[in-house]
């Protein structure tokens, strides 16, 4: 299944993403789970899935598609998990023993087609597309074996970044995380039974040209590890998000260095999961006052 949170007539709800139009959970099941944060906080697949053949209730071109997750726990980000990306530090450094962990705050994410935001601080707004873990079973000293029963599915995140913004302390990277739409997360999530996450090929596209392209089976620290890492230290609970790392090819990596400008469009993509398209647009373009 897809799984949506969209507006339609004034109002939001979520739903089953299909070909032939969405299939509004909200309606059904409002009374038991009010959003999808609520669905999956309330181990509400199952009855999700009851619906998932009913007729359809909008067409796609009916509605417009927001962030899947408005209120997400807690959002872990790996950094650097591609092991080209460890070597365009040219640092000469070993691979390293554990993943290097950031957090971001859900007002950091804009939803599908919704604009990144550039803010006036800084020209350096990168790119980095990612594969998104959704949690959907607690847990706690999870083995790196039984992490695909505490993923109830995945979803798609422009993980954008100043990147001046993130070497204003020696290794403080929260500053260029966590402006305002400055990255992007969905269109959907795909339940875990829907995708095969042995080897999920990642791009990224600006403008039509392909700036990453990278696949999971070479990632340094796999979804099984990064689980077992990070609930060492803490419990993960349903609705967490984990972003699992960006392949190499991001904006200040090139010679010169092509950051986003408004106008940009890009697209992550994984087959199998979807598409997430954003333009990025200045700050003073979205601001009402």
């Amino acid at each position: 299944m897809k799984l949506v949170t969209f507006a339609s007539g004034g109002a939001v709800s979520y739903g089953i993403w299909r070909e032939d139009g969405i299939v509004d959970l909200g309606r059904r099941l409002r009374d038991r789970f009010p959003d999808l944060d609520a669905l999956i906080a309330g181990d509400g697949l199952a009855a999700a899935a009851a619906h998932a053949e009913a007729a359809p209730d909008h067409a796609p071109g009916d509605v417009r598609l927001r962030r899947p997750l408005d209120r997400f726990g807690k959002c872990l980000c790996v950094g650097v998990n591609y092991p080209d990306r460890n070597a365009e530090y040219r640092d000469a450094s070993d691979l390293p023993p554990y993943p290097s962990l950031f957090v971001r705050f859900p007002e950091s994410f804009a939803g599908p087609d919704e604009p990144l935001i550039r803010p006036p601080e800084s020209l350096q707004l990168d790119y980095e597309g990612e594969i998104v873990l959704v949690i959907g079973r607690a847990g706690r000293r999870i083995a790196a074996a039984e992490w695909r029963r505490h993923v109830m599915g995945y979803t798609l995140a422009n993980e954008g970044t100043l990147r001046d913004w993130v070497r204003h302390g020696k290794f403080n990277v929260t500053p260029g995380k966590n402006w305002a739409s400055s990255g992007a997360l969905g269109p959907w999530i795909v339940t875990a039974d829907a995708v095969d996450a042995e080897r999920l090929r990642i791009t990224t596209h600006v403008n039509g040209a392909l700036r990453q392209d990278d696949t999971t089976d070479r990632l340094m620290f796999p979804f099984g590890r990064i689980l077992e890492y990070v609930s060492t230290f803490c419990t993960l609970e349903p609705g967490d998000i984990i972003l699992t790392g960006t392949p190499t090819g991001s904006g200040a990596r090139l010679d010169p260095p092509a950051y986003l400008v408004p106008g940009d469009v890009v697209e992550v993509a994984v087959e199998g999961i979807g598409t997430l398209r954003n333009v990025v647009r200045d700050e003073a373009e979205t601001d009402p006052s």
